[in-house]
């Protein structure tokens, strides 16, 4: 799915970084002038920023759907997994260069129809989709990379659910499933 320039791929990695090294610096994101960037830059995206220290998880902030220049939600993004997931303490200047930063591009979700949820499991296309599960007030999302460690649909879905804050074995007809994939650039 690699639509991306090399260049870009590498420009959006050292906007990642200043906003992560802005926030260790002055507490807030980064910011750019848009004019400064290529044009899928200023565009409208989403993308999720993960944070790995010794290969475990340290951050993970992200947009499900665009609504701002990809750019501005890359920065804040970044910004928001190093100083503000509430899973962990704020990212420290120790810790940070042994920090693996990766950006997932989003691509726009889609609804699934599904009868069942059997009939949700077989269309499922693991390690290639991300999932949003929507029920009532509850929701969650887990990226295409998650799929690494919950490597069947069923096991993934469960998983998803108890992010959500629903019982892993939850179940009704009014559940809403969309799909979407990522670019991954790390």
């Amino acid at each position: 799915m690699s639509t991306t320039s090399t260049e870009n791929r590498k420009l959006m990695l050292e906007l990642a970084h200043s906003s992560i090294e802005h926030g260790l610096d002055h507490g807030s994101p980064a910011t750019v002038d848009p004019q400064e960037l290529p044009a899928a830059l200023r565009h409208s995206g989403a993308c999720f920023v993960t944070l790995e220290l010794n290969q475990q998880l340290r951050g993970c902030i992200g947009s499900l759907k665009a609504y701002r220049p990809l750019a501005e939600d890359l920065l804040n993004n970044s910004y928001a997994a190093a100083f503000q997931d509430p899973r962990f303490p704020p990212l420290t200047p120790a810790e940070y260069p042994q920090t693996a930063v990766k950006i997932s591009l989003l691509t726009p979700p889609q609804p699934m129809q599904f009868n069942s949820e059997d009939d949700l499991l077989i269309q499922l296309c693991p390690g290639v989709d991300g999932v949003i599960l929507s029920e009532r007030g509850y929701r969650g999302t887990f990226l295409p990379s998650v799929w690494e460690q919950l490597p069947t649909p069923r096991l993934f879905l469960q998983q998803l659910k108890r992010k959500a804050g629903l019982p892993s074995d939850y179940w009704s007809d009014s559940v809403k499933i969309e799909r979407y994939q990522t670019e991954l650039i790390a």
